[in-house]
């Protein structure tokens, strides 16, 4: 059996990733309305009705945006920590409030959600990596140095969404100003083209078969600048770039290694190899 994953939604305007198999499913953040998640899922010919948690990496706002109105309509759990439910100012219902921490996998249906702390400003802010059998597909934004956390966990991973937020000579360049750019890059902001580029050269497992770039800047990057930098270093691994204004494709990820040959397309809005 093989998992479904699919980004309905990746950078600072909304975040929300979905990893599922027939039966049960999570969205990783909410960061976009309910109404543009029922939108989207509904053109992937996806249900709501399999989506059994929503789990939240951390509160600001393009990753809860969206949290309350689907945890209520859809009587949703939401995993979420303490501090982040407080600083996020999140009115949930708490009947739907679950709360996990680092050291203890979440089983949702037969899916496993592990946590693990990352580098971001952020109150306590978390990555997942999501597993079913021997399936396992990690979610990797919102990270501001690729910590032994992160390498660790993408070293495991059939599949990833990994940040790639900016090219350091846009970001340097560009009309953001001298506080933000600090931030952005300061250790506890995102990951470059080239620490992600880093990752993925020096951590990539040989059975991954899929990378979603996620967490593109609308000012500091282009998904034409950093598939140029992956695709020399892709091999069989297809590499997709995740769009800040439409869904991806949804991808079937199987823990059987699959030939995939690189290529290069422009789906749904999406440049792809």
């Amino acid at each position: 059996m093989s998992l479904q994953i699919t980004s309905l939604n990746s950078g600072s305007n909304g975040n929300c990733y979905y990893i599922g198999n027939a039966t049960d499913a999570v969205l990783i953040d909410a960061g976009i309305s309910c109404r543009e998640t029922e939108r989207r899922m509904k053109r992937l010919g996806l249900k709501m009705d399999i989506v059994k948690a929503i789990f939240i990496s951390h509160e600001h706002s393009d990753h809860i945006r969206g949290l309350e109105v689907l945890s209520k309509k859809y009587c949703l759990p939401v995993y979420i920590t303490p501090k982040t439910m407080l600083h996020g100012r999140l009115a949930l219902n708490e009947l739907y409030v679950k709360v996990f921490d680092a050291m203890t996998p979440v089983a949702i249906g037969g899916l496993t959600i592990h946590a693990f702390s990352k580098a971001h400003d952020a109150i306590e802010p978390h990555s997942f990596m999501i597993c079913h059998n021997d399936i396992r597909i990690g979610v990797f934004t919102d990270i501001g140095i690729p910590c032994s956390n992160l390498i660790s966990h993408f070293q495991q991973c059939h599949a990833a969404f990994l940040e790639a937020n900016y090219d350091e000579q846009m970001l340097e360049q560009g009309r953001y100003p001298y506080f933000l750019k600090k931030r952005i890059r300061g250790g506890r902001g995102h990951l470059s083209n080239a620490q992600a580029l880093e990752v993925f050269k020096k951590h990539k497992p040989a059975f991954m078969t899929h990378l979603l770039l996620s967490h593109l800047s609308r000012d500091n990057n282009k998904p034409e600048l950093v598939l140029d930098l992956f695709r020399p270093h892709a091999g069989r691994t297809q590499v997709v770039v995740a769009s800040r204004d439409v869904e991806t494709a949804i991808y079937h990820i199987s823990a059987v290694p699959q030939t995939v040959i690189p290529k290069i397309d422009y789906i749904q809005g999406q440049l792809a190899f």
